[in-house]
């Protein structure tokens, strides 16, 4: 899988771009703000139709003009595709095949891409929301039901917080009301934890050897998903469904007291161990960013499985922050195999066969040239 040729229109500081890209290697450099990251990002949004970096979709669209576009075209097993991503005030649109997507959950997945950025390096030492859109991320690529169930999840999952906030300050005791959401949000909950467990026993099976070798066989790596209920990794939805709805009773008059939803998919958490110590709380920064990137290159193996082909790979200034050692193992590892994109201010400081034969693109402003 590879992007043949990418169109930006009226994107951040593009205002007109369309540029092909060689199908194994591709560097993007530039100083800082001339727009590396915004190509990048552009490349990450025609796969997840969101930004990695804002949630503010209008920071997207170029400064007074009305909407950007993203046009993409992509090989996939033996076949181009057409993508389209539209974003404007009124919303957003995605095509796929030329042929506009009535939910964003049928487009995504149509173009499998990994990012490794430097704010990924804090996907161990950073706060659970972190690890739970990395989960999130991942797991929507190759399973789009997945999306489906955690949008439908998040939508219940604010009325019912907003219901909770109301039945706190005795505006409203409509309890009907509540049993009719946490039914909802149970039967949504049951569906989504069911499928991270099978997806982080496929995480497992590549990130514990591949941390091995990262390590030269010094660390085993455990990976623990920590839910907010007394559940197992071989519980079906079924029986995940009955354990939330038997709490969310336990626990109704502490979430009418507080306000809040108190379990859920919403506040689990993954848990790192390295030869059986916590990683976040004892790690040192070398075994933590082992841990990242083990994750990523986890990632690259288990959609290549899943799917049969690898995905494109975006690197945005994360080769600086890695030591020579683990620079080279991630460069090994996809030497030859994957579309790569790497961005960076310099080329002086990556040593490595791979970066001989790539396709050299220098951004200024807003403006490539080969």
């Amino acid at each position: 899988m590879h992007i043949e040729q990418l169109d930006l229109r009226n994107y951040r500081n593009y205002g007109k771009l369309n540029i092909t890209f060689d199908d194994k290697i591709n560097v993007i450099i530039g100083e800082n703000a001339q727009g590396k990251t915004n190509l990048m990002e552009a490349i990450y949004v025609l796969a997840f139709t969101k930004s990695h970096r804002t949630s503010h979709e209008k920071e997207l669209i170029q400064w007074d003009k009305e909407y950007a576009k993203i046009e993409g075209r992509v090989k996939k097993q033996n076949q181009k595709i057409p993508l389209e991503i539209i974003i404007s005030t009124k919303g957003k649109k995605a095509k796929l095949n030329r042929l506009e997507q009535r939910r964003l959950s049928d487009y995504i997945g149509a173009i499998n891409v990994v990012m490794f950025a430097p704010e990924d390096l804090t996907l161990v030492k950073g706060p659970p929301q972190i690890r739970r859109r990395f989960i999130d991320m991942e797991l929507g690529q190759i399973q789009p039901t997945y999306i489906f169930h955690l949008a439908q999840y998040q939508k219940i999952l604010k009325q019912r917080n907003h219901l909770l906030k109301e039945m706190q300050r005795r505006r409203s005791n409509d309890r009907t009301m509540l049993e009719v959401l946490t039914t909802q949000l149970s039967q949504h909950a049951a569906v989504i934890l069911e499928k991270r467990f099978v997806f982080l026993d496929l995480l497992k099976k590549w990130a514990v050897p591949i941390h091995h070798s990262i390590s030269r066989k010094l660390e085993k790596l455990e990976i623990t998903y920590r839910a907010t209920i007394e559940v197992s990794e071989e519980d079906n939805k079924e029986k995940i469904n009955s354990i939330y709805v038997t709490k969310f009773g336990e626990i109704q008059e502490k979430e009418i007291e507080r306000g809040s939803t108190l379990i859920g998919p919403h506040r689990d958490d993954l848990l790192f161990y390295v030869n059986q110590k916590d990683v976040q709380t004892y790690g040192s920064q070398g075994q933590q960013r082992t841990t990242a990137l083990s994750l990523k290159l986890a990632e690259i193996e288990l959609i290549n499985k899943e799917i049969g082909e690898y995905p494109i790979l975006l690197l945005d200034d994360v080769l600086s922050e890695l030591d020579d050692y683990r620079q080279s193992h991630l460069l090994n590892t996809i030497q030859g195999k994957v579309q790569t994109f790497v961005s960076t201010t310099s080329v002086d400081g990556i040593h490595h066969e791979t970066l001989k034969n790539a396709e050299l693109f220098r951004v200024i402003n807003g403006s490539i040239g080969g």
